[in-house]
Parts: C-alpha cells; structure tokens; sequence
C-alpha cells in the first residue's frame, strides 16, 4: 500500500554560524519532523566538564567516568514547540550557549569516548526517519545512510557578524575580531580532527549562505527534501 508522506532523515552539516541550527529547525517544522541539535549535545557534556573540573586536554580517567554520569535528553519547549536540552534532569539550554562553552566545546569534542558516545546517542533518536539533525558529522558518520544531505557554508567574517548579533541579543557582548577568532581556531580544530572531522559528504548538496536569507535557505532544503520525499513515495 502507497504512503503519500514517507518519512525521511534529513543531515545538515556544515561550519559554525553559517546557519545550520536555524535552517534544520524551520525545515522540521514545515515538515512536521523531529529537530536535534547535535552541537547542544556536546555543548551539554562541555557544560557538565567545566561545572565539575574535569580535564578534557587528552582523554583521561575522569573523563570516561564522567560520560557514565551523563545523561542528555530533549523536552519540547511548549511555547516554541522546539526540543531543549536537559542534562542530567536540568534545563540548560541557556547555560550551554556562552562564550566559554563555545569555545570549548571543540576541544571536547575531538574525544573518541565523547563521540562515541554521543553518536550512539543521535543514532538511537534518529531510528524510523522523520528527523532534522544538523552538527559536523551527521551526514558523514551519524546518519551516512541519510535520504538527503546537505553542506552549509560561509565566509567566515559573515559569520563572525551573525554570530556577534546571536550573542548581543543574549546580553553577551564579545568584537568581532573577538568571535573570528573564536570561529577560525574551532574551524581548524574540527575539520583537522581525527574522530568524526568535519567535512562535506560526498552525496552532500550545498548551500553557501553568505548572500542569502534564512527563509531562502529554509525553501531551498525543503524543495530538496519534497523532491526525495515524492522519489521515495513513488518506489513505495
């Protein structure tokens, strides 16, 4: 029997401040789908390593004891209607959005153990398809398999600006010779990392966000995404 509406799984990569998080969750709601932001959830663990002291300059002891003691789940904000991040029973969605977890969440993240585990995690939330995730490995290692990827970039003082505006609106106020700074360094840290790097997959469509809106990054993966959606359907 023929389904008009299949369930896809929908992998946005790409480079800090180009627009992923914003892009993947305006395509889930025009979709109806589940959004993951798979950064907030190695912004949690980044989060939990500061709070309690523990030393993530190489893998070590604490480290792997910590992720026993990690737990990261989503609850839907009923007001945006979006997923925010609970770590270990506590809202910090807040919390995992400052400068100093921003700019350590990189070094965190070239951990095996810490990917590991966080991959096994988004795999788990990603089974049966109707999911949005956007991070630096998904189309790659997360989801290879995924119906439709796609690469988001742009020239880094663009997104040094944006990410400037995020932040004033937050209270926090940071140059922006400050945040390229910032953004330049974990650029190079996570495409240069052995575990998960970020790169392009080769199926992957791209999107160069420097001279376009969000809402005209929104309708160019959704016209993607109905266009697999409808290939799929058709198979069925």
């Amino acid at each position: 029997m023929k389904t008009n509406n299949p369930k896809i799984t929908i992998a946005i990569d790409g480079y800090s401040g180009c627009g992923k998080s914003t892009t993947a969750k305006g395509v889930a709601q025009k979709l109806g789908y589940l959004y993951i932001d798979s950064g907030a959830m190695y912004r949690a663990v980044t989060l939990y390593f500061l709070r309690h002291n523990i030393p993530f300059d190489k893998e070590n002891d604490q480290m792997l004891a910590a992720l026993c003691d990690i737990h990261i789940t989503f609850e839907v904000n009923p007001e945006t209607r979006l997923p925010e991040v609970i770590l270990n029973g506590e809202k910090v969605e807040s919390s995992i959005r400052t400068p100093e977890v921003a700019a350590n969440v990189s070094p965190v993240s070239v951990h095996p153990p810490v990917r590991h585990a966080l991959v096994k995690l988004q795999q788990e939330l990603g089974q049966g398809g109707g999911i949005v995730m956007d991070g630096r490995d998904i189309g790659t290692v997360v989801f290879p398999h995924a119906e439709l990827k796609v690469f988001m970039s742009a020239d880094v003082k663009i997104r040094a600006l944006r990410r400037q505006a995020e932040l004033a609106d937050k209270g926090i106020i940071m140059t922006p010779d400050e945040i390229l700074y910032n953004l330049e360094n974990r650029d190079i840290i996570d495409s240069s990392r052995l575990e998960g790097p970020l790169k392009k997959a080769m199926d992957a469509r791209v999107i160069d966000t420097s001279k376009i809106t969000v809402a005209e990054q929104i309708e160019q993966v959704l016209i993607w995404a109905n266009e697999v959606i409808h290939e799929k359907s058709s198979c069925l």
